[in-house]
């Protein structure tokens, strides 16, 4: 085989083009597709959208550090900027790359338990640092007394932090753990796609109203008003516009049928965790 031949072999799977009908090979749930896929590519696009990302957290870091004070872990409004940095991070940025992880071409083929896992690892570190950032909120509101839980952020950020670790134990036990049926997997695997969206969604929301509550709370006793539009409410603004278009990104990825990973009915395609070969 020639370089070239190889070469186009290899970014086969990143393209999504190829011309054949798909096929499929069902010995111990080995997926060989190479069906029509959509005209977007995916090595792009994800290029993009991992670019769309590390913006997300970058610009929410130089907003604490540089419009905030910085950070510290002191009980101090310096300890408080922590909770947007962990929470667009782990609750947006890492919770989207974990629900894109059946969309990665390396997927389709081999085993999904690998697959499986990083899904798992990636949602288990955005809620570890989801944890985090509640813990430094809280902790700075007690240390300036200030009340918890009375605005809609709060709420509606609660709720998705309470709902996504409901989430992760549900798909562990049901998908990692041995116990669980075939039936009951796919019983359950459309809620669990369903729930993962809308806390998705419900993070998204949390994020960009949580950024407008800190601007309304910052800017309006300052000399330069919140209404008069000053540099930091641009540039905060425009990083909750830059969240929601990571969030429009994912969802758009993860809505369109050629890039998910086909399924195979073969038990071995749904081979949990701790089960072993027979």
């Amino acid at each position: 085989m020639s370089r070239d031949s190889s070469a186009e072999g290899s970014a086969a799977s990143w393209n999504y083009s190829p011309r054949r009908a798909p096929r499929w090979n069902r010995k111990r749930g080995v997926v060989s597709f190479s069906g029509t896929m959509p005209t977007l590519r995916f090595l792009p696009f994800s290029i993009l959208l991992g670019v769309v990302g590390i913006l997300c957290v970058g610009l929410t870091g130089f907003w604490c550090y540089h419009w905030r004070g910085g950070f510290g872990w002191d009980g101090t409004a310096r300890m408080f900027n922590w909770h947007p940095v962990f929470m667009v991070t782990g609750m947006v940025v890492l919770y989207g790359a974990a629900a894109l992880v059946y969309r990665l071409p390396l997927s389709r083929r081999g085993s999904k338990l690998p697959w499986k896992l990083l899904h798992a690892a990636l949602a288990l570190v955005a809620f570890l640092l989801a944890v985090l950032g509640l813990v430094a909120v809280f902790s700075y509101h007690k240390t300036r007394t200030i009340a918890n839980m009375y605005s809609l952020h709060s709420w509606v950020g609660l709720t998705a932090v309470v709902l996504f670790s409901c989430q992760w134990l549900m798909g562990f036990s049901t998908f990692l753990l041995p116990w669980a049926p075939t039936w009951l997997r796919g019983l359950y695997k459309p809620i669990h796609v369903f729930f993962g969206c809308a806390i998705f969604m419900l993070a998204i929301a949390a994020s960009i109203s949580g950024i407008n509550e800190k601007l309304f709370f910052s800017l309006n006793n300052a000399t330069v008003l919140y209404s008069s539009l000053p540099p930091e409410a641009w540039f905060a603004n425009t990083l909750g516009l830059l969240i929601v278009v990571l969030g429009w990104m994912v969802l758009w990825a993860l809505s369109k049928p050629a890039w998910k990973r086909p399924e195979l009915d073969s038990p071995e395609a749904q081979q949990p965790l701790l089960e072993e070969d027979k």
